[in-house]
């Protein structure tokens, strides 16, 4: 039956991956997963669909859900993140293990609101046990061992901590609408929404100085300095502290020139409690890689749990590195006789050679040209 006028076509946003993309991408995976084992990280996989009962409330996905119906009328997702399945993962199975929980995952997540891109390939690691700055900095250390094992060049991470606006919201009773709006004016660094939203609002001076200064706040522990004058609010006091813990950790790790504190850092998940980070290619215009920690998700699975972790998007790294260039056989076998050339194609691969099998009789010269074609490295008549 002749196909309809979509059937050619890839639904919006998703990929096809030729061979030698496919193989850039398999041995990045393997690449992270590889340091990821080192340090002790246990690879698992969870189910490409989960009950949105799972998935939503976690992740806040919202509309950028793919949904669907099962049999007995209950709505499944698709994967849109790892965290959430991963917690849900843990507190089926793993109630009785002893802490910390080191995890690992690569894979495809799906998010429909992305007008680009739908399907991305993830890879990453998440902690679950323990609630201190050390956790966090190892986290953040092996995401950047992971980024140097890819040999990707010229990135940097930024590391944030969200007590620091929940300390100030929580200050001058700051309301939800406007607390998103004021999150988005600073993940955007957009200074003249602020200014206007803080006018409209009448927001006191002092939160006016340190909102529209947060998108600045970048760079060494310096910039914790400006929050010296609001230690007296304790998520902020307490923020600071660690993100000092943390940074002095990450000098131990042998890591710390690659990231530099942001305090304007806000992550787009609603279960991150603790210090989150991102991570920048030049010329990418989305972070490459973000987490932090999210100490709150795993007690809604009734398994409660202090855990940090991170997401590195290889999509977005493939895209700037060349297509792996596959390798050749290493013998292409060719005869009149189909019972000798099957028989030596056995032989070879028991040896463990990389064997094409030649389906039609070749003349010498058109096998020559075949294998030159494939990138063979020998021939064997038989």
């Amino acid at each position: 039956m002749k196909r309809g006028p979509l059937g050619l076509k890839q639904p919006e946003g998703m990929t096809d991956f030729l061979p030698g993309r496919l193989a850039a991408l398999e041995e990045a995976e393997q690449k992270a997963l590889g340091v990821m084992r080192a340090w002790t990280y246990r690879k698992v996989r969870t189910p490409g669909l989960e009950y949105r009962d799972c998935v939503e409330p976690g992740a806040d996905q919202g509309d950028s859900l793919y949904k669907f119906f099962d049999r007995d009328g209950n709505i499944l997702a698709l994967r849109p993140e790892f965290t959430t399945p991963i917690a849900r993962l843990a507190a089926c199975w793993c109630r009785e293990d002893a802490l910390p929980l080191r995890f690992c995952y690569a894979g495809p997540v799906y998010r429909s609101g992305d007008e680009r891109q739908r399907e991305f390939s993830q890879v990453g690691a998440e902690l679950v046990g323990v609630d201190s700055p050390l956790a966090d900095a190892e986290v953040l250390a092996l995401a950047v061992e992971v980024l140097k094992a890819l040999e990707v060049q010229g990135f940097r991470l930024s590391l944030g901590h969200n007590g620091i606006l929940e300390g100030l919201m929580q200050e001058f009773r700051v309301g939800d609408v406007l607390r998103r709006e004021l999150e988005d004016g600073i993940a955007r660094k957009d200074i003249v929404k602020l200014e206007t939203l803080i006018r409209a609002h009448s927001l006191p001076p002092e939160a006016a100085g340190l909102l529209t200064a947060l998108p600045a706040l970048t760079g060494r522990e310096e910039v914790l300095d400006a929050l010296e004058p609001w230690n007296r609010i304790l998520p902020v006091r307490r923020a600071a502290e660690t993100l000092r813990t943390i940074y002095a950790y990450l000098a131990e790790f042998g890591v710390q020139k690659y990231v530099s504190l942001d305090l304007g850092i806000l992550q787009g998940f609603s279960y991150y409690t603790g210090a989150v980070f991102e991570g920048y290619l030049p010329e990418v215009g989305a972070p490459v890689l973000d987490g932090g920690r999210y100490d709150g998700l795993y007690a809604d699975f009734g398994f409660p749990q202090p855990a940090t972790g991170f997401a590195l998007h290889l999509g977005l790294i493939l895209e700037q590195a060349e297509e792996k260039e596959e390798e050749g056989a290493d013998v292409l076998v060719y005869g009149q006789s189909p019972l000798k050339v099957i028989k030596r194609c056995r032989e070879l691969r028991r040896a463990g050679k990389k064997v094409e099998m030649a389906l039609t009789f070749l003349p010498e010269d058109e096998a020559k040209q075949l294998a030159a074609a494939r990138g063979i490295g020998a021939l064997e008549r038989v």
